[in-house]
């Protein structure tokens, strides 16, 4: 390397100028014959012109002089909307270095642009229109809400007795429950027919917190009305408990650890497993106790928590009383036949029984499938006419979706009917639910009920193998 020539960098300063120069020939060659394709001048010509001979020529060549528009023309004098996006906005006129546009062609461009204007303010109508309805209807509610807020504090809580039953309250409870009474509401509609008081809670709730104590310490067992529990079953209990409350409401946020309901309703359960042993807790009493809490104070929601669960349908269910459980089931067929025919005998083919999507509902009360606030409004019917209200509920979704379920099969009916879709109108729901009749050939829920349970028994009574 020491030994080159001092001409070699001159020599190969030569080499490379030359190959550059080629390389540079050919691209020119090919962009030649690319713009030729296209009819236009290659960029190498115009880049070496000037503007204004550029446009002298034009002028010269078309025999029309071009005149720079003027601000007013560049801006719609009457433009009183705004398009959404500049993708809206055309060229009338192409710049002056470009072939004016054919006539037929700026025509069709223009009036595709005033197309795409009168839509544009159709769509802004529209949404204007429908945000005024809803601003109507938000105002409307709120007055009607005010005001059935007045009726109930004044003229129907202070005479709850003789007014409870009449039309007017039956009706205004068909509405809905204003939240700010609904407490009070469901407190007297539910009842204490198990003379709970508040220093009971505090008893039940000491003993709960002492069994916690002792549960996490491995202490020995607690001396307690349920004795005959064993610590592992209450053990059990306790962790079902806790599990079971940071799945209630998570999209709330509230009753997860850390929120301002957690330790409530934890609360409120373990009183409860002390309060009533022998039924303890089970999975779908954490939805019912959260949705009291948010309509009462903690002693109130747990009264109403224990009666509510004391009613002979929520009894059955939670005690798990298999006999009485398919008798209302074989009940909520008998109208489930009667109003829907035709959906019945799908789910028949498809072998669906009640029991597959029946369960869930009726352990929460509709909390924990339907919105809370349309979960509220069940409730308020369902503090109105009892039990017999969960059922009709039932067919009321089934009436609601029935074109959907008739054309689905067993799988997809199941997984449709577990997870409900989450905007449901509370209007059309209702509706629904107004237009099933609870009344099967002339008898009335409470008959069919009670029928069945009569020949349950008899059966029971004459088949030797039903009573082993």
């Amino acid at each position: 390397l020491l030994n080159i020539s001092p001409v070699f960098p001159a020599a190969l300063y030569l080499v490379v100028n030359l190959f550059t120069r080629k390389q540079s020939a050919r691209l020119e060659k090919q962009n030649d014959v690319g713009w030729k394709l296209f009819g236009k001048v290659p960029i190498r010509e115009t880049s070496q012109k000037d503007p204004k001979k550029m446009q002298k020529e034009y002028e010269e060549k078309t025999g029309r002089a071009h005149r720079p528009l003027s601000p007013k023309q560049n801006v719609r004098k009457n433009l009183d909307f705004e398009p959404l996006s500049t993708t809206a906005l055309i060229l009338e006129d192409r710049p002056a270095n470009l072939p004016a546009k054919p006539a037929e062609e700026a025509q069709k461009h223009r009036q595709q642009y005033e197309e795409m204007v009168v839509q544009a303010k159709k769509r802004e109508l529209k949404e204007a229109q429908k945000r005024k309805k809803q601003l109507e209807e938000r105002c409307k509610l709120e007055d009607s809400i005010g005001n059935a807020v007045l009726t109930w504090n004044n003229e129907i809580l202070p005479n709850w007795e003789t007014m409870c039953c009449s039309r007017k309250v039956r009706e205004l409870w068909w509405q809905g429950i204003p939240p700010s009474v609904r407490g009070k509401v469901w407190s007297l509609a539910i009842g204490n027919e198990l003379n709970i008081t508040h220093e009971l809670y505090d008893i039940c709730l000491a003993r709960a917190k002492e069994k916690w104590r002792s549960l996490s310490t491995g202490g020995a067992e607690v001396e307690c009305e349920d004795a005959g529990f064993s610590a592992a079953d209450r053990e059990a209990s306790l962790e079902l408990i806790k599990l079971d409350i940071s799945r209630t409401f998570p999209n709330l946020c509230i009753f997860q650890q850390g929120g301002p309901y957690h330790d409530t309703l934890h609360s409120i359960l373990g009183a409860y497993t002390c309060y009533r042993p022998d039924v303890g807790y089970v999975q779908g009493m954490s939805f019912i106790a959260a949705v009291l809490i948010l309509n009462l104070d903690t002693a109130d929601a747990f009264i109403a928590f224990s009666n509510l669960l004391n009613k002979p349908c929520q009894m059955a269910f939670f005690r798990v009383d298999h006999g009485l459980m398919l008798t209302y089931f074989a009940a909520f067929e008998v109208f489930f036949e009667e109003n829907l025919p035709k959906l019945f005998a799908h789910f028949k083919k498809n072998n669906l029984t009640p029991d597959i999507y029946l369960i869930d509902w009726i352990f929460t009360l509709y909390s924990k499938s339907l919105p809370l606030d349309l979960a509220c409004r069940v409730w308020d019917v369902f503090c109105r006419d009892g039990e017999e209200f969960l059922f009709r509920t039932a067919l009321g979704i089934l009436k609601l979706f029935e074109d959907i379920l008739t054309k689905m099969d067993f799988i997809h009916i199941a997984q449709f009917l577990t997870k409900l879709p989450e905007d449901l109108p509370s209007e059309e729901f209702f509706t629904s639910i107004a237009a099933i009749q609870m009344q099967s050939r002339n008898k009335k829920w409470a008959q069919i009920l009670a029928a069945l349970q009569k020949d349950n028994r008899e059966m029971e009574k004459g088949s030797p193998s039903l009573k082993r």
